[in-house]
């Protein structure tokens, strides 16, 4: 499993969403690399598909797919909690846990 973890540093919430990506694959007993992308201008965002920081992909997809007419943007993003639909700056522990566990399936034999 490969996932990427793309952030923009203006934001503050990438540290904490870093470290509980790490902790859920940790109690899902996941080994995955995790590509750590800072980025910095316009142009990288367009180039990597950025909707926001933090964005979490694995294998390539967004552990919480944005509107298909999201604009690539320098921008903190914005998650909707599951549990309640308020709006948080992190990806909850469960959006994770669920995608990983999607990918799991998808990889098992």
């Amino acid at each position: 499993m490969h996932i990427d973890f793309l952030y923009f540093e203006d934001c503050p919430s990438h540290d904490v969403a870093l470290a509980r990506l790490r902790e859920v694959l940790a109690e899902e007993q996941v080994t995955a690399a995790i590509t750590v992308i800072k980025v910095e201008t316009e142009q990288e965002a367009v180039a990597n598909r950025f909707v926001g920081s933090p964005t979490i992909r694995i294998e390539g997809e967004d552990i919480d797919p944005p509107p298909a007419d999201m604009p690539y943007v320098l921008a903190c993003r914005a998650y909707r909690r599951p549990d309640d639909g308020r709006i948080t700056p992190l990806p909850t522990a469960s959006v994770i846990r669920k995608a990983v566990r999607a990918h799991k399936k998808e990889t098992s034999p």
